[in-house]
Formats: C-alpha cells, structure tokens, sequence
C-alpha cells in the first residue's frame, strides 16, 4: 500500500536554495511553492468552491479554533469531514489553534496543560491542550494537520522566547501521542522568535521526531520584515530536504520570494480576501484602491493579463462603483482577482524555478525592502491575520 503523503523535488535553482515540488496528499497534489488561500470558517470569504478552484488554488486552510466554536468538530464529522461539509474537494489543511494563543492573547491564560480561552461568543470557558487541538482535527478531517504550539509575541525577550519555544517542543511530543489518524499528516512548526540560535535549536530537535512537513512559525506578528527574512534563512537549512516547509501567515509579494529563495515551499495570509473586503485590488505588486476617483472612468480589467473571472468580463469603473455601492459582489470580484493574483505569483515562480531562471526574473522582489516600509507592512499582515 502506498503513502498516504510524498514530496518529490522536480527543479533546484541553481543560484538559490529554491526549489521546485510535488506535495501529494489524499486528497491530490500540490503543486509548490504554492500560496494556499485562508478558510477560517471552512469558507474562503466570499467565494464558492467552485470559484476557488477557478483562482489556482491547490490547498485550502481552516482553522481549528474557531471551527471549535462554531459549528463544532462533532457537526463537520457527522456532514463527512471538513472537505465534504464545505464541499471542497482538493487537499485541506487546519491550524491547531496556536495561533490564538497570540492573537487572543487578552482572553487566555497559558498553562503546562494548554491554554484557557474565554470565548468571544458568550464569555464561556474554552480549555485547548495539545492533546485536545489534535482531537478536534482528527474530527475535522483535514489532510495536514498542524501541532499546537506557543506563538510569542514580538518583542518578546529571549527568556519569554526560550519558555515558548521549549513548551511548543513538550507540547508537540503530546500532539504525536494524541494523533490518530494516519490519512493525516502532523506538522511541527519551528518557533524562536527573532533569535536565529533559538530558531535553530528548536529545529535541529522536531527534525529529529521525523514528521511529515515543518513549518516556521511565529512570524509575521508585527517585527520587521528583514527579521522575518533573517529567521527564515537561518531555519530552511536544517529542515529535512524531501519533505515540505510551510512558512505560517505569509502572503506578501516580497517575502514569499524571499522564503522561496531559501527553501520554502507553502504561504498562507488572509490578506487577498482581507483586502478584497476594503475594495482594494492587488495588480502587479501594488494595491489599489478601487474607490478612487481615477477609477470611476476607467474601462480596463483590474489586469488585462490576468485570467480570472473578474478580469475577463469587468471593469475597474465597474469594480470601483460596486465598492463605492457597497454591493457584495465586489467583494466577491476582488477575492477572486486578489486570490488568483498571489497564487499565479507563486506559480510563476514555480515555472521560473523549473526553468532556471528565478533570480533573474524575480530579482526585483528578491531585492530587500526600502526600510521605511517594512514594519509598516508587516504589521499591516499582522493585524490582518488577527482581525480575519
């Protein structure tokens, strides 16, 4: 009987530590580097399934916590699994609820345990352990399924680095007890903070417990992005080769290269449908905001080199008078266009990977960031996240 899960590497770039791979999974192949576009509640924001598939995408997230709340793991197991209730039939992953331990950071307490969260529905006690996160996604199905970890904040000193990161270790040896299913696949994730050594340490030690995939987390939470590009290079190295690494809460044009320059291989952020909400528009590498006034008479696709269902059959004038009417199809436009936008970005990285030609056609994103922009933008994906 063959693996339920194998990574192959197809192409190396040869100036880079790119790579291009084959993620398969139960539910079929992924295709990477890849950006994978963010589920919260089983639903991409505003998009059909089958408008999903439309965009690229390859992999769909959700997330373990909030899908805890409402409707609940009992409900998605009873409907057939995560992918049957929400009709989306390509490879799923869920997060473990880790992130929360950050992003609600007002409403918990954090213990050996787990952590304790105060419901933001109705003020009800919420006890989350390792073995308890891995329970409820065991339940939900998902074909990767992540280890819950301790996400520090940034700053954060090194002693409140240390603690989290040593915890995130013991709490993964309780996830690989707690884990049942072998169509499913658990991912370590690194932690570390902005601390090379730590990042390092920390990944020298999940290696050796021989998982699946690796991602590095913790990042993203509001340090600057050359921190972010500092950590990422320093981790890649000591992630096994054949299997896959997942940077956690990326999805921005400049960071993605980077991490793909040393060795990544899956993003995720809620930023294109978080965008698509503000009526803003990615094109090219930029962000536009489609309520200005230059676009009020503007008879041009978002980008007339773009294949998604928004750009073939709209304009910008009428996208721009949609968000100005506030109607809900032009949040429906944008996510489609915005999501299609970052996945055709990895794509085309993928592409330039199998031809050798990465660092030359993708120099500019690979290029650091002018300094004044980068915290700037990092807590801009940071409160995106938070906020989703």
């Amino acid at each position: 009987m063959s693996q339920p899960f194998s990574f192959q590497i197809q192409a190396r770039c040869t100036q880079t530590r790119a790579r291009a791979g084959v993620f398969e999974t139960p539910h079929g192949p992924v295709e990477t580097p890849r950006f994978m576009p963010v589920g919260t509640l089983a639903n991409v924001k505003t998009l059909t399934p089958a408008q999903l598939k439309d965009t690229g995408a390859h992999m769909v997230l959700s997330n373990t916590y909030h899908l805890h709340l409402q409707p609940g793991e009992k409900i998605v197991a009873a409907a057939g699994g995560l992918h049957r209730f929400m009709g989306w039939d390509g490879p799923m992953l869920t997060d473990s609820g880790g992130f929360q331990v950050f992003s609600l950071s007002e409403m918990r307490t954090v213990a050996e345990a787990g952590v304790t969260f105060r419901s933001p529905h109705d003020g009800a006690i919420i006890e989350l352990s390792p073995e308890r996160s891995i329970q409820i996604q065991n339940e939900l199905g998902a074909d990767v399924i992540m280890a819950f970890d301790e996400c520090p904040p940034y700053p954060a000193t090194r002693e409140e680095v240390i603690a989290a990161t040593d915890r995130t270790y013991r709490w993964l040896k309780r996830c690989i007890e707690a884990h049942r299913r072998t169509d499913q696949a658990l991912f370590a994730i690194v932690q570390g903070g902005v601390y090379p050594d730590l990042r390092q340490d920390a990944a020298r030690k999940l290696v050796e417990l021989d998982l699946p995939g690796y991602a590095i987390g913790g990042v993203s939470v509001g340090e600057p992005t050359t921190l972010m590009d500092k950590v990422v290079r320093a981790t890649t190295p000591i992630l096994p080769e054949h299997k896959p690494r997942y940077l956690m809460g990326v999805g921005t044009y400049r960071e993605m290269a980077q991490a793909i320059a040393a060795g990544v291989d899956l993003f995720d952020c809620v930023i294109p449908t978080r965008l698509a909400r503000h009526g803003a528009a990615l094109v090219a590498g930029e962000r536009w905001n489609l309520k200005n006034a230059q676009f009020r008479e503007d008879f041009a696709p978002l980008d007339d080199t773009c294949p998604c269902y928004a750009c073939r059959n709209f304009t910008r004038a009428y996208i721009g008078h949609l968000v100005r009417a506030q109607e809900i199809l032009a949040y429906t436009l944008l996510s489609i266009h915005n999501v299609t936008e970052l996945v055709r970005f990895t794509t085309r990285i993928r592409e330039a990977i199998l031809g050798d030609r990465f660092p030359a056609e993708f120099a500019g994103w690979l290029a650091p960031a002018p300094q004044a922009s980068e915290g700037e933008e990092t807590a801009a994906i940071a409160d995106n996240i938070k906020n989703d």
